[in-house]
């Protein structure tokens, strides 16, 4: 059984892919107080906090380092300041540190997919570099999460990186007869809470692309203020307004139908305000993604250990 750590760990996504695919966890950081409240209630033990205040020597022994680190400073929706956000561009180094100091057998790392593009590709290059400056075989994909079962239009970069040269590819998509719908994930019955004003949802019906859309349908508010139906939910965003995506143009997303958008189990508790745990969504992974790597990367493993 391979051990890994869980670094930025947020409320846990990336552990439950791991686990699922057989890994092992014996580290977790994450700063955030609402994210270790969600991840504890979960996961029963409550993560480190600053990972820069941790001397790697202090880690537990492992095989994989996984980290979805900040993605803020690269996404196209922030302010695209990269490695000179301080406070979490260079959440990055933290990373390096560890990779320099406990040298583990691989790592995978996820982020938004402009990562790429970011500075014109600098921010890229520097981060791929440093990767193969401590001698490690990296690999990069973007994959999406429709492609992996879930009704979330969700595009993120995946860097896999391993000490020796194995072979290595990401996992094909999963066919469409065994992905999720809407009409999987939605709930029949919620409360009144969740229902937009009548202002709110004539507002939108009027700017509604499609009137005929079938539903299920969930909608999507773009920045020029168009409303446009699909039969899969745009990615959640964390800082998103709260009526960035609508149900019909009726209601929001509640607790539980935001966690199955991300493949989370519906034994996931849910322990935090509503606007907190759509935050924490925004900020998770695809966990049916996730996983589909994470087995990918233990058969690449198999050769060498």
């Amino acid at each position: 059984m391979y051990r890994f750590i869980d670094l930025f760990a947020g409320i846990g996504g990336i552990r439950l892919a791991f686990e699922s695919a057989g890994c092992k966890c014996v580290f977790s950081s994450e700063i955030d107080e609402y994210a270790c409240r969600t991840y504890e209630a979960n996961f029963h033990e409550r993560p480190s906090g600053d990972i820069t205040k941790i001397d790697a020597e202090e880690i537990p022994d492992f095989e994989i380092l996984t980290a979805g680190f900040p993605c803020q400073p690269f996404s196209i929706i922030g302010r695209l300041e990269g490695f000179d956000d301080i406070a979490r561009g260079t959440m990055f180094f933290e990373i390096l540190r560890i990779l320099r100091e406990r040298k583990p057998v691989a790592f995978m790392l996820e982020n938004v997919k402009n990562l790429a593009a970011h500075d014109k590709g600098r921010t890229y290059s520097v981060i791929m570099n440093s990767l193969e400056k401590l001698g490690y075989c990296v690999y990069v994909c973007v994959m999406n999460a429709l492609d992996y079962g879930l009704p979330q239009k969700r595009e993120r970069i995946i860097i896999a990186g391993f000490r020796e040269n194995v072979i290595f590819t990401f996992p094909d998509p999963v066919p469409e007869s065994e992905r999720r719908t809407l009409a999987d994930i939605l709930e029949s019955r919620t409360d009144k809470r969740y229902y937009v004003s009548d202002e709110i949802r004539a507002s939108r019906l009027a700017r509604l692309k499609d009137k005929n859309y079938p539903r299920p349908y969930i909608s999507h508010e773009n920045v020029a203020g168009s409303v446009t139906p699909h039969s899969w939910s745009a990615a959640l965003r964390a800082g998103a307004s709260a009526n960035y995506i609508l149900v019909n143009d009726e209601r929001r997303p509640t607790e539980r139908e935001l966690l199955r958008l991300q493949g989370f189990p519906d034994s996931f508790k849910v322990v935090v305000p509503y606007g907190r745990l759509r935050q924490q969504c925004g900020n998770s992974v695809a966990v049916p993604m996730i996983k589909a790597v994470a087995d990918e990367m233990i058969k690449a493993l198999r050769q060498i250990t």
